[in-house]
């Protein structure tokens, strides 16, 4: 049996700089990763099944439209698994929590297949035309594999692992306000925006990387308040809550951050918050890197 764990990815910059004329957007992000997670268990079986349970299991297919599901069948061969989901992140939110759970099948197919040390040990090129099948499917699941702090770039098939990167302590907030990331692009007018700069300061006290953080942006946050209001809500509350260095969406919505100068502060906000709006789905903890967390365990 393989146990992985699927952290939640959040971006905490995303500009959009451009489209291609298949359609695929262009970006420029900084994304880190929650210790806040799904969960994959894979079994070996004679066919390849899903199961889907946990608190925001409701809605989820269990089917081949997910792409954990397609992940599996990617990989398996002739091999049959049967792989169960645990569902804490809710879906169409942001955070990639589809796209965290089909790099946690990946990384859980691997370990079934006692394949990781093989994968290690690929060069650059040869792991681009293994995880190609992967870009096909999502262009947030490279950056999800890692579970790393990251500047992503191109259509998500660009990326530069941070490792000095500073870890944030943030909540994550959703007003339980599913948003269609198609919708939230067609309200986008200007799909032609600035990168980010060459240099990123994520590195230092907290409070510096929050404030050049400020000055950058999610080109998305705009048009998703458009299709959902509540994501103001959401961005005006944070921003008031006691020590908030930066409110802001992640990804497409609805899901929402705030980053503060240190744990202690984010918790006691995070408990007001629960308090007052107890209909929100709130979690927190240290935004970074999250690859041990994510690594396949054995038993």
């Amino acid at each position: 049996m393989v146990d992985v764990f699927a952290p939640a990815k959040v971006n905490l910059t995303l500009h959009v700089t451009g489209q291609r004329a298949d359609g695929y957007h262009l970006l420029d992000s900084l994304v880190a990763f929650a210790p806040v997670c799904d969960e994959i268990t894979l079994n070996p079986a004679n066919t390849l099944s899903l199961t889907v349970e946990g608190p925001e299991a409701a809605g989820v297919p269990a089917d081949m439209d997910n792409l954990a599901l397609k992940v599996a069948a990617l990989y398996a061969g002739d091999t049959g698994v049967a792989l169960t989901l645990l569902k804490r992140l809710p879906a169409a939110s942001g955070i990639g929590g589809g796209s965290a759970d089909a790099a946690a099948a990946f990384r859980g197919m691997m370990a079934l297949r006692d394949d990781l040390d093989t994968l290690a040990a690929q060069s650059d090129a040869a792991l681009r035309t293994r995880f190609a099948p992967l870009l096909g499917l999502g262009a947030d699941i490279l950056m999800c594999l890692a579970s790393a702090p990251a500047r992503v770039q191109g259509i998500g098939d660009k990326l530069e692992v941070l490792p000095d990167f500073t870890p944030l302590p943030a909540l994550l907030v959703n007003p339980r306000v599913p948003v269609s990331t198609p919708q939230v692009f067609k309200a986008l007018r200007a799909k032609d925006n600035p990168p980010m700069p060459a240099q990123m300061p994520v590195t230092g006290d907290v409070t510096d990387v929050a404030a050049w953080l400020a000055t950058q942006r999610n080109d998305l946050q705009a048009p998703a308040i458009e299709v959902a209001p509540e994501i103001g809500t959401v961005l005006d509350v944070l921003a008031a809550s006691d020590g908030c260095l930066l409110a802001r969406m992640s990804g497409s919505g609805a899901t929402c951050f705030a980053l503060y100068p240190d744990a202690e502060t984010g918790i006691a906000a995070g408990r007001k918050l629960r308090r007052d709006h107890p209909d929100w789905w709130v979690a927190g903890g240290l935004l970074g890197d999250q690859s041990e967390l994510a690594a396949p365990r054995i038993s």
